[in-house]
């Protein structure tokens, strides 16, 4: 369901984006894909942010060398991603607000007077959002996994956000079958007339399902134990330097 959500940002993000003013004076219009440089932005200043502020002030408070555990950093993007639906929700009920107010219900192709910046936050969620679990996840296979098992996990990885195009799609088809036997369709080719923020508290009820599965799947992982051996002072040839042994 996380790379569910990261799919909107590819879809109907722009969908949204493409009805809004997008004009910034005096006389430049930005493309509808454009915010999601946003999210590269984001990511590029969160990373280092988290490792060089948040993972030494955690570490004094938990006593761990990362911070927070892998599972934990997981858990908090998951967190973000359940918000970051609920908060598309929102203001997509802002911009339909606007429509209504405005008559432009009939008119898609009409610029809706609302500023495309109100899809900011969500893109924002987004980026801080990947920069947690994804890193997390490559953190946890690195760090927590057999060394010869390693390049599965990243592949494991890779085929979750590959099969999010036919979970996406899937969600969608059940979605329209049910609604349009009881009511309009929430996803149709007008956007104004659409009800995609129904879609956005779907996928954020989803979200929060696939989180508690989460949690109390996390709840249960056992993390290697590290024993530190130290140097000998007698001569016996072990290492000046600290050994790490490992084990499940």
């Amino acid at each position: 369901m996380f790379a569910v959500v990261q799919f909107q940002l590819s879809t109907f993000f722009i969908k949204q984006a493409t009805t809004m003013q997008r004009s910034i004076p005096p006389n430049f219009k930005i493309s509808a894909v454009s915010l999601q440089g946003v999210v590269g932005i984001i990511i590029l200043f969160c990373v280092p942010i988290y490792d060089r502020d948040f993972v030494p002030l955690a570490r004094k408070f938990t006593g761990q060398r990362p911070g927070i555990t892998f599972c934990q950093r997981i858990g908090a993007g998951l967190v973000l991603s359940v918000l970051n639906m609920v908060v598309s929700g929102f203001v997509e009920a802002k911009r339909i607000g606007v429509c209504i107010q405005h008559n432009l219900m009939d008119n898609p192709e009409a610029d809706v007077p609302i500023s495309i910046w109100w899809l900011l936050p969500q893109y924002v969620i987004i980026g801080t959002s990947d920069a947690l679990t994804v890193i997390g996840f490559q953190e946890l296979y690195y760090d927590q996994m057999l060394e010869g098992m390693r390049s599965l996990g990243a592949v494991a990885l890779s085929v979750v956000f590959g099969l999010e195009n036919f979970v996406n799609n899937e969600i969608i088809v059940v979605v329209v079958a049910i609604n349009s036997r009881f009511g309009d369709k929430w996803l149709q080719n007008n956007p104004n007339k659409a009800h995609l923020y129904h879609f956005y508290w779907v996928l954020a009820r989803l979200s929060a399902i696939n989180l508690c599965i989460y949690v109390h799947i996390a709840n249960a992982f056992v993390y290697k134990k590290v024993h530190t051996v130290r140097p000998n002072n007698d001569g016996s040839g072990c290492s000046n330097k600290e050994r790490y042994i490992f084990s499940v």
